[in-house]
């Protein structure tokens, strides 16, 4: 596990930990810290390196949401959050009793944890292909999507990633998910992150071949 860092450009500081899955997995004592619904997911997955990369994601989270409370890791409990979409209890993943604020995102053998005062997202995502980061392109704001198209293929897929997973990390702090509509705000393509009212954007320096962004609510809510 990485050490915890504040990132320029957040305003209101967000910790940061990056986690291998290849190398964290290793210092894994078992899965006994997850609770039932988690070992069952756990236990779910077919292929080896999806229970590896589900159990470094969960068993260090645990850990590092345990340091920061004081809690065991296999005694913190997580709830959801209302949707702020349809008041639905399927939004932000929080713990139980309040702060701190947390989003867990993981790919291939990344896994990004965002820790805050205030409500945060977090992602990172594996570069896609030119045809995959082509396809979903056509579901981000116009903006994104004109300036995607003027750029040369092996600068467009790049671009993409760097929209994409400001775009995830926004929607992941606000608890919209989705479903909130990745064309509905502008986030940028460019080396920094557009201005979003009311959140802090930035992205993360992660290992070549992977895109990472988090985003940090200004206020508390």
């Amino acid at each position: 596990m990485t050490g915890g860092l504040e990132w320029p450009g957040v305003r209101e500081p967000a910790h940061v930990w990056l986690l291998r899955v290849s190398s964290y997995k290793a210092e894994l004592d078992g899965i006994d810290v997850l609770d039932a619904a988690e070992r069952r997911r756990h236990q779910a997955f077919v292929r080896a390196e999806d229970r590896d990369r589900y159990a470094v994601a969960h068993v260090g989270l645990r850990r590092l949401l345990g340091a920061y409370t004081g809690t065991a890791p296999g005694e913190m409990v997580f709830v959801r959050e209302s949707c702020p979409l349809c008041a639905g209890p399927h939004g932000r993943p929080a713990v139980s009793g309040g702060a701190p604020h947390f989003s867990l995102s993981h790919s291939g053998d990344l896994v990004l944890i965002a820790v805050a005062a205030n409500p945060v997202g977090a992602d990172v995502e594996e570069i896609p292909a030119l045809s995959v980061a082509d396809d979903v392109a056509r579901t981000l704001h116009p903006l994104e999507q004109a300036e995607l198209a003027a750029l040369a293929p092996a600068d467009r897929v790049l671009a993409f990633s760097r929209c994409w997973t400001r775009k995830e990390a926004y929607l992941k702090g606000t608890g919209e998910g989705l479903a909130g509509g990745p064309e509905r705000m502008y986030v940028g393509t460019g080396p920094e992150p557009a201005a979003v009212a009311g959140w802090a954007l930035a992205d993360i320096p992660v290992d070549d071949g992977y895109g990472a962004a988090i985003a940090t609510a200004t206020t508390s809510r």
